[in-house]
């Protein structure tokens, strides 16, 4: 389990903010708007992808889930202008969370990444792996803590990329 430098961006996303525990309705809510707003477009989209951190706590997994804020996001290839709201309208009546929903442009640049292989409650061994990665190389996070779930929340063998924008210390 070797962590590696990559660089990140720009990349087009459906994306919605939020403050909440992951698989809290909020955290839930958002999700099915994503997925709602991305079938109304019609659009392929890449994996789920979370970024993650707390106000004012260096490392947000200390703090309470429910201080956790986030945001969610789905990769699309840039829609044409105005598609994303009529999207959104389309869902509306079967999703109210569809208003949410935004587009946005992600640019991270260098990251630090490591393939997390089970439970996210055991990501924490892998996150202290990419934190000796880190200080090793002489880096330090620049920006929030970034996931890509590469399989279902519900699936018995989660993976789930781990990602963490840095630059040097």
């Amino acid at each position: 389990m070797t962590p590696t430098i990559t660089t990140h961006g720009p990349v087009t996303c459906l994306s919605v903010t939020g403050l909440g525990e992951p698989g809290g309705s909020e955290h839930t809510g958002a999700v099915t708007g994503l997925y709602t707003v991305a079938a109304a477009l019609g659009a392929d989209h890449g994996p789920l992808e979370g970024q993650w951190w707390a106000e004012g706590v260096p490392d947000g997994r200390r703090a309470p889930r429910e201080q956790w804020r986030w945001h969610l996001l789905l990769p699309v290839a840039p829609p044409a202008a105005g598609a994303v709201e009529r999207a959104r309208e389309a869902g509306r009546a079967s999703c109210p969370a569809v208003d949410r929903v935004r587009l946005a442009t992600v640019t991270e640049g260098r990251c630090v990444e490591l393939l997390h292989e089970g439970p996210f409650s055991e990501e924490h061994r892998s996150l202290e792996v990419v934190a000796r990665f880190m200080a090793e190389h002489g880096l330090v996070p620049n920006g929030p803590h970034h996931e890509v779930y590469l399989t279902p929340f519900d699936d018995p063998s989660p993976r789930t990329l781990l990602r963490q924008p840095v630059r040097s210390a």
